[in-house]
């Protein structure tokens, strides 16, 4: 059994929990270890990571930027479908007053 200085596995379970989209297995690899090893250090500091889509979503509500961008967004849409539906009624219109 080898022996890994404190160092070295406090680094490699920082770089596992910094990267979320990777697994103990692609990590170890990485760092020529056995995924075991890297699986217990992990485990002996304590450290733990939401997994699969929990990552991306967030229980907190919108921060008030991200809100008021989303409203905007929403107020841009509607403003473009306004602007589409009066440019037809007033090529319809054109048309209709040619005669």
């Amino acid at each position: 059994m080898k022996n890994y200085p404190p160092e070295f596995k406090a680094d490699a379970v920082a770089l596992y929990e910094s990267r979320p989209e990777a697994t103990i297995r692609s990590v170890a690899a990485d760092l020529g270890i056995n995924p075991e090893t890297l699986r217990n250090w992990v485990r002996a500091a304590g450290a733990s990571r939401p997994r699969g889509r929990r990552t991306q979503e967030s229980a907190q509500p919108p921060a008030p930027l991200e809100a008021e961008n989303a409203a905007l967004r929403k107020k841009v849409r509607e403003l473009e479908e306004e602007r589409e539906i009066l440019r037809k009624a007033a090529k319809y219109f054109a048309g209709e007053t040619r005669w």
